[in-house]
């Protein structure tokens, strides 16, 4: 074909004649279809490339499978590498139209055989030697896994209410503790309990249960805080797995959240001398000392004595103890109290004392702790752990009252020794109450600013857990095994190779070095993460409501991120660096990639959108803090930013955040989220009737549907789909149009004309890949042609575009990026010109990153290294290209010629 226009009828005729499917024609690096027949199995294995030393607790996973492969009913069993059998529990998370399944999700238990990896193929299940039961009560759930029995609180104020080994209570009474300050950080101090409104089994076992509990915080008349905590127990273990969720909804400038945890009641008993406490302090050390100590006394009590405490054994009869030791043991003194506080990303200490109303003793200090905390017995005990511990700083473990009948252990999320959290905005209003004043701002620090808009409440945080149930003090290398696998917790990843084979996520193949010009984009892509992940350390971008996002833009002259300069700080997921990371881990199942990718997830879909209120269901433009740009958009809530983490790992509150998505168009009733744009005064749109962006608001809006309908089947969201496809196919200029007015009841857009009006910002925020799956699922022709029209002259040179369309051209920005829409349109019609014209296209670094000769970082004194001409934008849009380019025109990146890259200081 020629550099002409794809018209639709013969992108449909030429389809016919070859005999193809014009759907097939869109499969970008596999337009080779899997086979619907063949075995069912697919590879997984360790994301860290080998079983983990240090255990795992019980593990859930994700697998994808072509269309037509694998039936409904299918059922699944899982084998080791040596060929045994391994207990596997399988459910579905999502469904090809045609109805067979798509992606699929497996939890082995944790006493299962730690193997390099696992074959997941079609069969009868084994069965777990302990399997998982649930026992629905009155007024609470009961999980038995083994000897052990949990009871969960439909309730009061108890999570958990107990946990017994036979009649032996091991914890008990597990409650969500804080506290707030009224007024001013300084003010009066306010208890917060947490009170369940409900519980909920999501999964019955057998390898795998989960409970989920919802409720507030309460404290002096108030109800705040909303909560979901969902509690994993796996078969063959004897922990649960905690993740906490709460919601931020009350006023910054009222109150002040100074505390915020979970605490158990641990019974203690014995002698003082045969109580334990363990705190982890480092990846190989731990701080491991008895309430009432036998070591280092001026009498020496025996070596037998001194190696069971140190051990966590209880110690000989005292009968037997050396004299005088025995017959003074009430003179030394019994230390009850323990804290481990991690204020800071890079120090922690650790006091003790003997009781309240005593004074605090220095027991030790550090760098980072794992965040592991033990109390208990030879009778009894229970640990907890907080992943991210002092990536999420304030942090603190606290032990309490050890020498007592009860100790209490709490995992504080918000140190109540810290500062309370201020999240009022960072600055006033500086004369800009009207628009004119306020785009003057954003000319000048780029920060969307409007008063009353740039509010926390609204935003929320998911934090991990692990909450163990010992029968008695394990040996410390078991703890310290147990500390190590909380902090970085294993993770089983399908095969990629499979994944692709499945043919979703649109456009990406796997990693190839196969010519000289394919392994420098290859080591760019590598270089890259390695370079993201070291500036996280780096930087220091830690901290409770900072930890898993990334700085947006560079100061060369300060040789420091953008922190404090409007919308250059922190990156929001402005231009897709969640897509980049995760499509950068689902092709080589890199660890580091991943775990970038994950914690990001986890920051952006919690803290960079609103969960209640007005703006609920949007997020935050970039900004210096995640909250105080006054820009709500779709475009930061996205799904399709969510979902590949969730097909991964099956989890459950990525899943709840995707789903509340599907209604938040219904936010945009009443934000009007283009409102300071010059010249959006225009005629009164109809009731119902809102302007809307195709790429930045609907394609984004798309994915939330998309991934509804192939979780359910739900066909409701895939008529919601199509009605928006069908009214942009039918258009006359269709995606060039670039937006107008959509109904919100019906889902279509009204025709606003043969108008052009193309935006950089249309395709950066998901739309390429979402569209990519749209046209493998829904045969819409028009629609079809009308985004291949998109892609082909975007970025089309001006005299071919007018030729064409006629003026006006416009501007252009973002080439590099967009050089993946040219190298679609030219996959999809075999175009070999339009191909090489993405090659050059992408090549050309024009407003990207632009291809290094070699590593571009340089180190400059003090330890920072700098990418030079570096932002996340352009990192994250020259991944995405790369990516996507690679898979589509291969041929043509090998056969063009790479621009020279200009340095930029």
């Amino acid at each position: 074909m020629t550099s002409a226009s794809i018209d639709r009828r013969d992108f449909i005729g030429a389809a016919l004649a070859a005999g193809v499917a014009p759907s097939a024609l869109l499969h970008g690096a596999s337009v080779t279809a899997a086979p619907r027949t063949g075995p069912i199995e697919a590879a997984v294995a360790w994301l860290d490339g080998g079983p983990p030393a240090d255990g795992c607790e019980g593990q859930t996973w994700g697998v994808a499978w072509p269309q037509g492969r694998v039936r409904e009913k299918t059922r699944f069993a899982l084998a080791g590498a040596d060929g045994a059998a391994v207990p596997v529990q399988s459910w579905t998370t999502a469904v090809w139209p045609d109805g067979s399944l798509k992606w699929t999700a497996h939890a082995m238990p944790g006493d299962a055989q730690l193997q390099p990896g696992y074959r997941l193929t079609a069969g009868r299940p084994a069965s777990s030697a302990e399997p998982i039961s649930v026992r629905e009560l009155a007024d609470s759930i009961e999980i038995v896994s083994g000897s052990l029995r949990w009871e969960i609180g439909r309730s009061g104020i108890a999570l958990i209410r107990s946990a017994r080994n036979g009649e032996r209570v091991l914890l008990e009474a597990v409650e969500l503790v804080g506290e707030a300050r009224v007024g001013q950080p300084e003010g009066e101090r306010v208890p917060l309990e947490g009170v369940i409104d409900r519980a909920v089994i999501e999964q019955r076992g057998p390898v795998r249960a989960v409970i989920r509990i919802e409720g507030t915080h309460r404290g002096s008349g108030r109800t705040i805080l909303p909560f979901t905590i969902r509690l994993y127990a796996y078969a063959g273990s004897r922990a649960l797995r905690v993740v906490h969720s709460f919601v931020y909804d009350i006023e910054p400038s009222k109150l002040f959240l100074s505390g915020l945890g979970i605490g158990v009641g641990v019974p203690m008993r014995g002698a003082l001398h045969d109580r334990h406490v363990r705190l982890a302090t480092g990846e190989d050390t731990i701080f491991a000392e008895g309430v009432r100590p036998l070591t280092g006394l001026r009498r020496d009590p025996g070596k037998a004595f001194r190696d069971a405490q140190v051990a966590g054994r209880a110690v000989p009869p005292i009968a037997e103890m050396r004299a005088p030791v025995g017959d003074l043991l009430e003179r030394i003194p019994a230390w009850g109290d323990f804290t481990l506080a991690q204020l800071s990303a890079n120090g922690f200490t650790l006091t003790k004392r003997t009781g309240e109303g005593h004074g605090w003793i220095d027991a030790g200090e550090g760098r980072r702790a794992p965040g592991f905390a033990y109390v208990g017995s030879p009778q009894g005990g229970a640990a907890i752990a907080a992943r991210y511990f002092w990536q999420r700083h304030p942090t603190q473990l606290d032990i309490r009252d050890a020498a007592s009948d009860r100790a209490r252990l709490t995992a504080w999320l918000w140190s109540p020794e810290a500062r309370p959290m201020d999240l009022r905005p960072y600055h006033g209003t500086m004369g800009m109450e009207g628009y004119d004043a306020q785009n003057q701002g954003l000319d000048i620090t780029y920060e969307d600013y409007e008063p009353g808009w740039d509010q926390a409440r609204g935003i929320a945080r998911t934090s991990e857990l692990t909450l163990w149930a010992f029968d008695a003090t394990p040996e410390t290398p078991h703890l310290q095994a147990l500390a190590r696998s909380a902090a970085m917790p294993p993770q089983l990843m399908v095969d990629p190779a499979h994944v692709h084979a499945a043919g979703v996520f649109g456009d990406w193949g796997l990693p190839d070095r196969s010519t000289p010009r394919r392994a420098a984009i290859e080591d760019q892509l590598a270089n890259l993460i390695d370079f993201y992940a070291g500036e996280v350390d780096r930087r220091s971008w830690y901290g409770f409501w900072n930890h898993g996002d990334v700085m947006h833009s560079y100061d060369a002259d300060r040789h420091q991120w953008r922190y404090d300069i409007g919308g250059f700080a922190w990156a929001n997921s402005e231009l897709s660096p969640d897509l980049w990371l995760w499509y950068a881990a689902l092709r080589s199942r890199d660890p580091k990639a991943f775990r970038l990718a994950e914690a990001m997830t986890r920051h952006t879909g919690e803290v960079d959108v609103y969960h209640l209120g007005r703006f609920a269901g949007l997020g935050t433009r970039h900004g210096v803090q995640h909250w105080s740009d006054s820009s709500k958009q779709p475009r930061i809530s996205n799904a399709a930013y969510r979902r590949i983490f969730y097909y991964l790992t099956a989890d459950e509150r990525a899943g709840d955040l995707m789903r509340v998505l599907v209604t938040s168009h219904e936010a945009l009733r009443t934000v009007e989220i283009g409102r300071k744009v010059p010249g959006a005064e225009r005629a009164p749109l109809p009731a119902g009737t809102i302007e809307m962006t195709f790429g930045t608001t609907w394609a984004v809006l798309a994915g939330a549907w998309l991934t509804e309908w192939e979780r359910t089947g739900d066909r409701r969201w895939r008529d919601r789909i199509v009605a928006g496809m069908d009214s942009i196919g039918r258009m006359p200029r269709g995606w060039l149009t670039g937006s107008a007015p959509y109904d919100l009841k019906t889902g279509r857009f009204l025709d606003p004309g043969a108008k052009i009006r193309l935006s950089h910002l249309n395709a950066v925020f998901g739309a390429v890949e979402v569209n990519s799956e749209l046209l493998r699922l829904i045969d819409l022709p028009h629609y079809r042609a009308a985004w291949l029209d998109y892609c082909r002259w975007y970025n089309a040179p001006r005299e071919e575009f007018v030729a064409r369309w006629g003026e006006p051209f416009g501007p252009r920005n973002l080439r590099e990026s967009h050089s993946r829409l040219t190298a679609y349109a030219a996959k999809a019609s075999g175009d070999a010109a339009l191909a090489r014209r993405a090659a050059e296209e992408f090549y050309s670094g024009d407003a990207g990153l632009g291809m290094s000769q070699g590593d571009p970082r340089r180190m400059l004194p003090g330890g920072i290294i700098e990418w030079p001409g570096v932002s996340t934008n352009a990192a994250a849009q020259w991944g995405l290209a790369a990516i996507q380019n690679l898979a589509l025109v291969p041929e043509a990146l090998d056969a063009a010629e790479p621009r020279p890259r200009r340095r930029r200081d």
